[in-house]
């Protein structure tokens, strides 16, 4: 009885199931499985481990290795896994063969992506030592490496497959033109892109204006440079665009320059238009808030049409617009109060009509 039992369970392990014993298959399902395991008392035993001994260093270093490659190793027991499986089913096909080196190359460069990524923050200490260095060229440089490592992994996972990238391309014809194409187009962005940077044009944050778009710069990337407008707008400029174009950077201002006019009424004695510019010339001269080392002009220089014009020349300590607006406020009041001070007032545009009457004497 025990003898036809045991004969009956190995026949049914040994039917085959697409040419495959079922005592094959169920074993690679357990060997799947038993990596799952190991991959779950990895994660809570020594991956937990390696973390509390890191953590009880001095330096964060470890500490961001050890993020960076924590999923990568517990990827490597689902790749075992999946090579067991299949070994112990006895299938050793080609394409199969592909699979698991394909995977192996997706954890290394998984790795190495992590890696960067980790130490990016110390990548922007380490460049912001130097003069001309930034956080946006560490950050440019950091996306660089990035592309770089997805770019070279997928190559190296087409040319496992047998997939000759650079033939390719050249097969394509029209297509392999068009992809040159915008090859050059892409690499005319990226130089472009490392001249902002290296030459220290602008920085993310800054007021500029390229051409038509001005606004402030939100990021400075590979390819693009995006401007947030002053009505909200997201305007993205080329790279190459902003490299061959005159770019006006208005937060490097250290002052701002005031240009304005000052209209009088026409019945102003002339001693009293001389007090008016006297006075707004030393108003001007002892305001806190003014340059004094740049170029002071006050004059009555024009006959307007409706008003005796006095040109204001002048510029301010600050750039910020909020301390610029303040200034210009404070000074408008003061030369308010020196007008009427001197008992004149200000024009605005009038006409004058003039009638003519005729006296007519009629003799009786």
């Amino acid at each position: 009885m025990g003898s036809n039992y045991f004969k009956e369970l190995i026949d049914v392990l040994n039917y085959k199931l697409l040419t495959i014993p079922l005592y094959k298959i169920i074993l690679a399902f357990f060997v799947l499985f038993l990596f799952l395991v190991l991959r779950k008392i990895f994660t809570m035993f020594i991956l937990k481990f390696l973390k509390v001994l890191v953590s009880k260093t001095k330096t964060d270093l470890d500490d961001k290795f050890l993020q960076a490659i924590k999923n990568p190793l517990r990827f490597i027991f689902i790749i075992a896994g999946i090579y067991f499986f299949f070994y112990i089913l006895g299938i050793q096909a080609n394409i199969i063969n592909h699979i698991i080196k394909g995977l192996l190359i997706f954890d290394v460069f998984w790795v190495m992506y992590n890696i960067i990524d980790a130490f990016q923050e110390n990548v922007y200490k380490i460049l912001g030592k130097f003069g001309k260095a930034s956080r946006e060229l560490a950050s440019f440089i950091i996306k660089i490496t990035k592309i770089l490592i997805i770019s070279i992994g997928v190559i190296a996972l087409l040319q496992d497959w047998g997939i000759n990238v650079t033939g390719f391309i050249a097969s394509l014809g029209l297509g392999g033109l068009a992809f040159a194409l915008a090859a050059k187009d892409t690499a005319a962005n990226i130089f472009g892109g490392i001249a902002i940077l290296t030459d220290n044009i602008f920085k993310v944050g800054e007021w500029i204006k390229v051409g038509n778009a001005e606004g402030t710069v939100e990021d400075i990337g590979i390819r693009t440079t995006k401007i947030r407008a002053f009505d909200k707008r997201l305007i993205i400029v080329p790279n190459a665009t902003i490299a061959n174009s005159n770019v006006e950077n208005f937060s490097r201002r250290d002052k701002r320059r005031v240009v304005m006019r000052i209209g009088l009424v026409y019945n102003t004695p002339i001693k009293t238009i001389e007090k008016i510019v006297n006075d707004i010339r030393e108003m001007l001269k002892n305001h806190p808030d003014i340059a004094k080392d740049e170029s002071l002009l006050i004059y009555f220089d024009e006959f307007e049409d409706s008003s005796l014009s006095i040109f204001c020349y002048f510029f301010t300590k600050t750039a910020i617009w909020s301390e610029y607006l303040r200034i210009r406020e404070d000074i408008n009041l003061k030369i308010k109060e020196i007008v009427e001070k001197n008992g004149s007032s200000f024009a605005f545009p009038s006409n004058s009509i003039y009638f003519e009457t005729s006296l007519k004497l009629e003799n009786d």
